[in-house]
């Protein structure tokens, strides 16, 4: 790859929509790198073929988002071991061998966007309170077992979800039922929604904090608002709170590192880049 022009992108469909190259090209022309990020919408019956063209066209690696973050798994070559605990990758690197990897740097993401903004945080001070059982929810608890959280409480609206998180991370996870969401949150010193409530043309979030301790620290992965109503409630009753846009920027670094050669910073100005301010 010495005499090209290394390529990378993100593959979804729809992906119109996504941060990915602003921040990906940022980088690229902030740290003098030659390369590309492109968006490319590619339906699930061509992904296979895609994957296998891309190395031939300068492609070094790229992003993976909704719908193919667990199919690429059984196309890949080799998969991390934290990928194959989640159950999805969403960073794929076209080996020099040919081979193809699959990573998840989402868990990754999370805990760095936490620490950054919330610098006091200690993940085993207590409790952690996860609300959501989707991919997301895979991702940081996987995350909060690897970085020593002893007790997870977890509910989500499909209780069953829930209760297959539990079979799989086993009985450090407290599966509550979603009427008592919002009773889980007593003691709780982190406290996630990894769910869509309070997104932009989602439903509302509308689960009660009466319970929350304002010395947790409250996180949402959601930042389209930037401040969701649950941020907003949270910030009110005291807590530490945390936007989900550097969960997005954070787990690109990895990646971004792979494929050029350079580890990115994610500062303020990274921030005001993705949000177009």
């Amino acid at each position: 790859m010495s005499n090209k022009i290394p390529l990378a992108g993100v593959i979804g469909s729809p992906i119109a929509h996504s941060a990915s190259p602003r921040l990906h090209n940022y980088w690229l022309k902030k740290y003098g790198i030659p390369g590309f990020y492109v968006p490319m919408d590619i339906d699930h019956s061509d992904l296979k073929d895609a994957l296998k063209m891309m190395p031939k066209l300068g492609f070094v690696g790229v992003n993976v988002t909704i719908p193919h973050k667990e199919t690429v798994l059984a196309l890949a070559d080799v998969v991390s071991d934290r990928a194959a605990l989640i159950g999805a990758a969403n960073t794929l690197i076209f080996r020099q061998d040919g081979k193809l990897y699959a990573d998840n740097t989402d868990g990754y993401g999370f805990v760095e966007n936490i620490r950054q903004g919330a610098p006091g945080w200690d993940p085993a001070a207590g409790p952690a309170a996860v609300l959501g059982a989707g991919g997301a929810a895979r991702a940081v608890i996987a995350s909060f077992v690897e970085i020593g959280v002893t007790e997870i409480r977890l509910s989500n609206r499909t209780r069953a979800r829930a209760d297959v998180l539990r079979a799989e991370f086993g009985p450090k996870i407290s599966v509550y039922d979603w009427a008592q969401a919002g009773n889980m949150l007593e003691g709780a010193t982190t406290v996630v929604n990894t769910t869509s409530l309070g997104m932009a043309g989602k439903s509302d979030f509308r689960i009660s904090l009466d319970a929350l301790s304002p010395d947790a620290v409250a996180t949402d992965i959601v930042y389209n608002p930037l401040r969701t109503k649950f941020l907003e409630e949270a910030e009110a009753k005291g807590c530490t709170t945390v936007d989900g846009l550097g969960m997005l920027l954070h787990q690109a670094a990895p990646g971004f590192e792979r494929w050029f050669g350079h580890r990115p910073e994610v500062d303020d100005q990274t921030r005001s880049v993705v949000l177009g301010v």
